[in-house]
């Protein structure tokens, strides 16, 4: 079966037939136009991974300082869990931490919906913008403290 035909109805043995392709260096058999797309997926993966992790954690600081009253070690945990994720992804691409500051807005916006969803608090109890720094919400001693406005 000839390769982009392989690529199409089985992509593991696609997979493993150009791992043999490249240990042979039979480099004018690969699959090149599906290799680089491929190649091309595993970067925006790691991205994502970076993003969807960053805003879990947004979303975690926010529902500690916005709930209080409600903490519970499970929150605690996942911001711990979050914060070594994302150090362990920054450890294995360093050229990642680069992109933390592009997508911290955005992460924003998915831990405000996180924090929305999951305390089920209004929007308007939460700031528009995060009140957090990159800095502090990767700090494994940063907690928030308590809105005083709540109180």
């Amino acid at each position: 079966m000839h390769s982009p035909d392989l690529y199409e109805t089985d992509f593991y043995s696609w997979t493993q037939a150009q791992v043999k392709l490249l240990k042979t260096q039979q480099w004018e058999q690969l699959d090149a136009p599906n290799l680089i797309e491929e190649i091309a997926a595993l970067g925006r993966k790691e991205r994502q991974e970076l993003r969807n992790r960053l805003g879990i954690l947004l979303g975690h600081l926010l529902k500690w300082q916005f709930q209080a009253e409600k903490r519970t070690n499970s929150w605690l945990s996942t911001i711990r869990e979050q914060r070594i994720q994302i150090q362990l992804l920054l450890q294995d691409s360093p050229s990642l931490k680069s992109y933390l500051d592009e997508v911290f807005l955005v992460a924003y916006e998915l831990g405000f919906a996180l924090a929305i969803r999951e305390t089920q608090l209004g929007e308007q109890i939460f700031p528009e913008e995060c009140p957090y720094t990159l800095e502090q919400a990767l700090n494994s001693s940063f907690l928030p403290e308590p809105d005083p406005l709540k109180d």
